[in-house]
């Protein structure tokens, strides 16, 4: 992989291009073997003279990805990213986005990172459009080995053993810790499931009660400012930072600061007016969040199967089921 074909990707995509089939491959399959040997807990310190940039939902809205690199800056040697998943499913340009994540993290392995997602798992891809788009515009090999690398991302980032990176939040057991998060093989399950780490890791969310709860989504649980404090002083962290959720402003601080929702898709599925974000930290560890807005884009709706359908096809729903049928801001994330 080198620059100029990124480079050249970039270009081809924004002009409603898309790859040879041989180059997808052989990126999907680089990209899978490397994270593969990647811990379920990417640990990773930020060096002097290095900035390291949190993003969060992009949810196939590659030219809003666009718009945060021309103001952000693109990947570098110096300038390292973290997608904190959900890159695809929902927006009409899933496969351009995944394709231009894997490229740079096959370029730049050390890095550029990418956390998986709830929607970096089959169900919601069938739901919510990932895999029709890449039967549309490739076939079903494509979308079969997306879904063996989603399986192979790393499940959460420690930046400089202050900030816990996930996409989903905390768990339903107080004595989790982050060497539980070490210990866990992410290759024993490829999807997360009903329940347990991975699940949990993937879907939960913040509340303003204290405690937990059931969840908005029919999938998972809510948590705390109280959970949060103590698993932040249990495990010696400055905060969570995780994703999964629409704000309004992009990002927003909770739980007395502990836990920060970042969310990088502005005007989400052309349905709502929220602002896209994400954070820079560079070696003092200090997060600085920055805002941008939606550009315009080709009129080109998502592939996605509407929920209705997918309510019909049992009597009992399953999570991606229940999460498809509940309240409208709920199911944006």
């Amino acid at each position: 992989m080198t620059q100029e074909f990124i480079d050249d990707m970039t270009e081809r995509f924004k002009k409603g291009k898309t790859l040879h089939k041989k180059y997808v491959y052989q990126i999907v399959i680089a990209v899978k073997k490397l994270v593969y040997d990647e811990p379920t807990m990417v640990e990773i310190d930020i060096p002097k003279d290095v900035e390291l940039t949190v993003c969060g939902d992009t949810h196939g809205q590659y030219f809003d990805l666009m718009e945060l690199f021309r103001l952000n800056g693109t990947p570098s040697e110096k300038h390292w990213y973290l997608f904190n998943g959900d890159f695809v499913d929902r927006g009409s340009w899933s496969t351009e986005i995944a394709l231009l994540l894997y490229a740079n993290k096959w370029l730049r392995p050390k890095s550029f990172f990418i956390n998986r997602g709830n929607h970096e798992t089959d169900d919601m891809n069938r739901a919510y459009g990932f895999e029709g788009e890449c039967k549309a515009k490739y076939n079903e090999r494509v979308f079969k080995l997306f879904s063996e690398s989603f399986s192979a991302l790393p499940l959460a980032t420690l930046i400089g053993h202050k900030y816990f990176v996930l996409h989903g939040g905390l768990f339903s057991d107080d004595n989790i810790t982050l060497d539980d998060i070490r210990k866990l093989d992410r290759h024993k399950q490829r999807q997360p499931g009903q329940a347990g780490l991975m699940m949990e890791m993937l879907w939960t969310d913040p509340q303003t009660e204290p405690g937990r709860g059931p969840s908005k989504r029919g999938v998972g649980m809510q948590f705390g400012p109280d959970v949060t404090k103590r698993f932040c002083e249990k495990n010696g962290l400055e905060a969570i930072i995780r994703s999964h959720e629409v704000r309004m402003a992009g990002y927003e601080e909770e739980h007395d600061g502990k836990c920060i929702t970042i969310f990088s898709a502005p005007r989400y599925c052309d349905m709502t007016e929220n602002r896209g974000a994400y954070i820079n930290i560079g070696p003092d560890y200090k997060l600085r969040f920055s805002q941008f807005d939606a550009v315009p884009h080709p009129n080109i709706k998502p592939m996605v199967s509407p929920p209705a359908r997918l309510a019909s096809r049992a009597v009992v729903l399953t999570p991606v089921q229940a999460y498809a049928n509940s309240s409208l801001m709920s199911s944006l994330m």
